[in-house]
Parts: structure tokens; C-alpha cells; sequence
């Protein structure tokens, strides 16, 4: 008979415990066996070498005894009738010249099989020391790979004895360890910048709600006003999202959509997103549009546009001026913003081009962003094979200039 299967234990005042089976353990813990790998490079090109040398070899040696031969009945036959004595045997004169070729091809068949184990156990020696020097870099340069982790991509090779092929091998994977560890270091920061600049308006959130729901005299007035906070947090996060993923679909993927564009065409939505905050400021625009027609993804154009002149506003004076202007110069299609502002050392205006620079400015809720609109612009600058470079202007302010591949 068989055996009642065990009932789910029960506790007083508890529901059944269920046996729940242990999960499986993820794919990426389950033992992997490790990859069979066959003969290193090192023995394989010995052996061919080896074996090319003992095929020549062999080869010289039949032809040397061919060779023999040939000469051996060459020799000047006898008169007939007399003998000769080759070696400690006695030959007619009609077969002297057999005898001689088979004497000559025995004492060459001798000699080679002697030299041709010692010939060959040369050259498996040699071959062998050779090929261990030649991949000695290679060695080197795998070595270095195993050793590679996240936090030491820092290590090279340092191969400088090396040289051809060798030599340009190790200087690539220097080369390519060399974007590795900018590439890593960037991400470093971007993460470390991303949290810190994420964690601004989660803090704001908390402390808000926080604030208001130990007020037991919270009014009405009250709730709005922190509603308002609430709100603004929440656009600044947004905001940095928004951009966070723009920059990244704009570093990490290729143009969607290429069509015709003109500079002088994305400028004035621009020009019109900003133009109530720039009255408000009383700032002076002044724009000198023309053709300057390019090849790219109209979106993100526009938005480069759109990112120039809303900096150009938000860092503004008060009663400053801004100047924008498009054309061609030099076969490219051109777009400068220039503005008046804060003053800004001339060795620090690259910086402006990374992801979290604000310049000397201090964000205020008059001078709201995320520190993301240059480094957007440069990457999808450069995602449409342009430049762009940024100048102080002499007493305060900046100028932005992109250039573009004409249609």
C-alpha cells in the first residue's frame, strides 16, 4: 500500500506552511564546465617547423642520392675483359659503373640516415626557442588581459623591446586599455553626478512631506505651498531624466532619421520657447539668420538649438544681451550663440562641455536645469560629425559654435 503523502504542518493559530521546493540557482551561478582547450601555439608551430624541416631534408637526401647514382655511371668504362676491385669486392670492367653508384648511393644513404635524426632533433630545438621568443609579447599581452579588472585598467603591457607585428598589437591593446579606462572613469563620474544630482530632489520631496505631516496645524495654505515645492522637485527630476536619457540614446546609438535641415530654421522655435523669460530679464536679442542647410535628425538639431539659447538666457544678466547667428563659413554650416553672463576663466570653459558643470553660476529657482545641456549638445554634435567649441566673451559671458557638414 502506498504511503500517505506528509500533510502541511500546522501551527495553532497559524495558516498551513506550505513546502515550498528550493528555487533552481540563476543561470549566471551554475557551474560552467571549463572549455577544453587543445595545443598551445608554441608546440603546433614547432611541429610544423619540425616537419618542414625533415620534409626538405628527406628531400635533399633522395637527391643526393639520385644524385649519386648519376654521377657514378658517368665514370669512364674499362676495357672488357679486365677487373676492378671496388671496396674489398672484385667487379668486371662491365659493371663498374653499377658497382660504383651502388657504393656511392649505400655510403650516402648511410651518412643521411645518421644526420637526418640530428638535423631534424635540431631543428624541433631551435624552432622551439625561436617561437618561445617570438610569442614572448603575445604572452605578455594575454597575461596582462587575465590581470585586467575593473579597478586596475590602469595596467599595461610595456612591451618596448617588441617590434612589427608584435609591437603593433601590444600598442593596440595599450591603445584600446587606454579608451577602456577614460571610458570607465567617465561612466564613474556620470553615475556619481547622476546620484548626487538625483538625490536633490528626492531630499526636497522627503523633507517636505515630512515637514507638512508633523504639522498637527497644517492649513490649507499650508498643503498648497508644499504642494508647490513638491511640484518643482518633481519637474527638476524629471528634467534630469528627460536629458539623462537623451544624452545616453545620443552617445550610445546611430541617427534614426536623416533628412535636409537649416540652422536658420531650428533657431526660431527656439527663439520662441524662451523669448517671455528673456522680457522678463530684459534681455536684448538680436538674430542674423541665414542658410545654413546640414544633414541630421531635425529632432535633435532643433534640441541643440534649443539647449544653446535657453543656457544663453538662463545665465544671463539682468539687461544683458544675447546674439544668435547662422551661415557657412568654410564649406560648413554654422551655429554661434553668444550672451552676456557671468565671467568665466578661460580654462574652464571646456569643462562646461562635461555632463553637471553649471559654470560659476549657482542654481537658483531663477536659473533651473541640470547641468546636462552642453554635454547633450556636444554629443549629438558629434553623432552628426560636427564640432563644437565655446569661447569667454571679453567681460563676461560665452560663445557656443557649432559646425556642421553642408548637404
Amino acid at each position: 500500500m502506498a504511503e500517505p503523502a506528509p500533510s502541511p504542518t500546522r501551527t495553532a493559530g497559524r495558516p498551513p506552511q506550505q513546502v515550498v521546493p528550493p528555487a533552481p540557482p540563476p543561470p549566471e551561478l551554475a557551474r560552467v564546465p571549463p572549455r577544453r582547450r587543445g595545443a598551445g601555439l608554441r608546440p603546433r608551430l614547432t611541429l610544423v617547423c619540425t616537419a618542414v624541416v625533415a620534409l626538405v631534408s628527406a628531400l635533399l637526401l633522395w637527391l643526393g642520392w639520385l644524385l649519386v647514382g648519376g654521377v657514378a655511371r658517368s665514370v669512364p668504362s674499362l676495357p672488357p675483359g679486365t677487373t676492378v676491385r671496388v671496396g674489398n669486392v672484385t667487379v668486371p670492367a662491365e659493371r663498374l659503373n653499377d658497382a660504383i653508384g651502388a657504393a656511392a648511393r649505400a655510403d650516402v644513404l648511410r651518412a643521411g640516415l645518421i644526420a637526418f635524426p640530428l638535423v631534424v632533433a635540431a631543428a624541433a630545438v631551435v624552432s622551439w626557442v625561436l617561437v618561445g621568443r617570438v610569442l614572448g609579447p603575445l604572452h605578455a599581452v594575454t597575461a596582462t588581459a587575465r590581470r585586467l579588472t575593473v579597478e586596475s585598467l590602469d595596467t599595461r603591457t610595456g612591451l618596448q623591446d617588441a617590434r612589427g607585428e608584435v609591437a603593433e598589437l601590444a600598442a593596440g591593446f595599450d591603445a584600446m586599455l587606454d579608451r577602456l579606462q577614460a571610458a570607465f572613469d567617465a561612466q564613474r563620474r556620470f553615475v556619481a553626478n547622476a546620484s548626487h544630482e538625483l538625490r536633490t530632489p528626492l531630499s526636497v520631496l522627503r523633507t517636505e512631506v515630512d515637514v507638512t505631516l508633523s504639522d498637527p496645524d497644517a492649513d490649507a495654505e499650508e498643503l498648497r505651498r508644499m504642494a508647490g515645492v513638491v511640484r518643482e522637485a518633481t519637474r527638476r527630476a524629471d528634467d534630469l531624466i528627460a536629458g539623462l536619457l537623451l544624452l545616453a540614446r545620443t552617445e550610445s546609438a546611430e541617427l534614426n532619421e536623416v533628412s535636409p535641415v537649416d540652422l536658420a530654421e531650428v533657431v526660431v522655435p527656439a527663439l520662441a520657447a524662451v523669448r517671455a523669460e528673456a522680457g522678463r530679464r530684459g534681455l536684448r536679442i538680436q538674430v542674423k539668420t541665414a542658410a545654413a542647410p546640414t544633414r541630421g535628425d531635425p529632432v535633435l538639431l532643433e534640441r541643440v538649438a534649443g539647449n544653446l539659447v535657453e543656457n544663453a538666457v538662463r545665465h544671463n544678466v539682468a539687461g544683458g544681451w544675447l546674439e544668435v547667428c547662422t551661415g557657412t563659413a568654410d564649406g560648413l554650416a554654422r551655429l554661434q550663440v553668444s550672451s552676456s553672463g557671468a565671467e568665466i576663466p578661460g580654462d574652464r570653459v571646456a569643462e562646461l562641455f562635461e555632463p553637471f558643470r553649471r559654470g560659476p553660476v549657482a542654481r537658483t529657482a531663477d536659473t533651473p536645469g541640470s547641468g546636462l545641456g552642453l554635454s547633450i549638445v556636444r554629443a549629438v554634435v558629434q553623432a552628426h560629425g560636427g564640432r563644437v567649441w565655446a569661447e569667454p566673451v571679453r567681460g563676461g559671458g560665452l560663445t557656443v559654435t557649432v559646425e556642421l557638414p553642408v548637404r
